[in-house]
């Protein structure tokens, strides 16, 4: 029933947002949201937006319905604005100016709907040098001296997939930026535009490196720092099966219950004694290669070394913590992260699959009271 479909449950229930589809950080803040209990109408392009999956697989498409417009047809910007109309949120994530072109920008928007928050996710931002370039994550990082921060000194960079860029310093940013604009404008009544963009997030994600630098405690270079692998109890190492496990035993006494459980206790002076780092290291290296990941796991088990196995994205919903707390969830035969954080009050869930373009015209039309969505309805422009 249509019922099942309208979002009811989670700390954004009642709250509605119009999504115009894209792919990448932008579809992941409105999943974000519509987690949360929100509302999302997903308005799909006809074709679809061009991401090389299957629909039924796109599960950032999770919790949403989906609407079918073409904006470039003579009644598709009309359609969106009575949507925006019944709107809290729009979010887009087109090239600055598409959404102007389209007749769906921030000013025809608020002209039906002056509280409206109007969420923008571009890589470069809405304006500089670069506003209208394309790009995708790892190029928008790459300016920012974060991606110059990741990997092997005597490598290239490591990519961090599109986590880094795409969604922690764009979808989280956004999702942040837009339920601030909303509190606000609940109490004035005034909406706005926010500009989330991946190089403002990802340069923000590292203030704190940016203070060590400035106070000396941090040098511009890979694997030379304490978070970044240059230290030698604080970094991955290969175990005898070819897999790995991950240290991070900064503190003295996590330190001390590290190398008592590797065996190599002679090693207590070497913590703040860089010139032994090297020393260390090697140590380290020949211990976690005598044993296996598992075995390595179990030694580890239980105790506050700090050290825990690296599992791949298929092992990661079986490890025990995990799967206690029910990280991982399985809904539609997909196994997929259930939604985060947790509400004491508003609980959250997987509500429904990805939504399926078009799929939902009807129950939209209705629930938002837009009937020029449905064919029948539409009128010659």
């Amino acid at each position: 029933m249509a019922a099942a479909r309208t979002p009811g449950q989670g700390p954004l229930t009642g709250v509605r947002v119009v999504e115009l589809a894209g792919i990448g950080p932008g579809p992941f803040a409105a999943m974000l949201l519509a987690d949360l209990g929100a509302d999302v109408v997903r308005v799909d392009r006809p074709g679809g937006p061009g991401l090389a999956i299957d629909p039924a697989y796109d599960v950032t498409n999770r919790n949403k319905r989906s609407v079918v417009v073409d904006l470039k047809s003579p009644d598709g910007p009309a359609r969106v604005l009575d949507l925006a109309a019944r709107a809290d949120i729009l979010v887009e994530g087109y090239r600055p100016g598409v959404a102007e072109r389209l007749g769906v920008g921030p000013e025809p928007c608020h002209a039906r709907n002056p509280a409206l928050v109007y969420g923008r996710m571009t890589g470069w931002g809405q304006d500089g040098p670069l506003a209208d370039r394309a790009g995708h994550d790892i190029a928008y990082i790459a300016p920012t001296g974060t991606l110059g921060m990741i990997g092997r000194p005597d490598e290239p960079p490591a990519a961090p997939a599109n986590l880094l860029g795409d969604y922690a310093g764009g979808s989280l940013y956004l999702v942040v930026g837009v339920l601030a604009a909303l509190h606000h404008a609940r109490a004035t009544g005034t909406g706005q535009v926010v500009d989330a963009a991946i190089v403002d997030g990802v340069s923000h994600l590292a203030t704190m490196i940016h203070g060590m630098l400035a106070a000396g405690g941090w040098q511009d270079r890979r694997g030379a720092n304490l978070l970044d692998g240059g230290c030698p109890y604080y970094g991955t190492y290969e175990t005898a099966d070819g897999r790995y496990m991950a240290v991070g035993a900064l503190e003295p006494q996590f330190y001390e219950e590290f190398l008592a459980l590797l065996g190599i206790e002679d090693q207590a002076a070497a913590r703040k004694d860089v010139t032994r780092w090297g020393e260390l290291r090697e140590r380290v290296v020949a211990r976690f290669k005598s044993r296996t990941r598992d075995e390595w796991t179990a030694v580890f088990d239980g105790t506050d070394a700090c050290v825990a196995p690296v599992l791949s994205l298929r092992e990661a919903p079986h490890h025990p913590h995990l799967a206690a707390r029910g990280t991982f969830t399985d809904h539609g035969g997909i196994t997929q992260p259930a939604p985060a954080p947790r509400f004491s009050a508003t609980p959250t869930s997987v509500r429904t699959g990805p939504a399926r373009p078009g799929a939902d015209t009807a129950d939209v039309a209705r629930d938002w009271d837009v009937p020029g969505l449905l064919p029948s309805s539409r009128t010659p422009q």
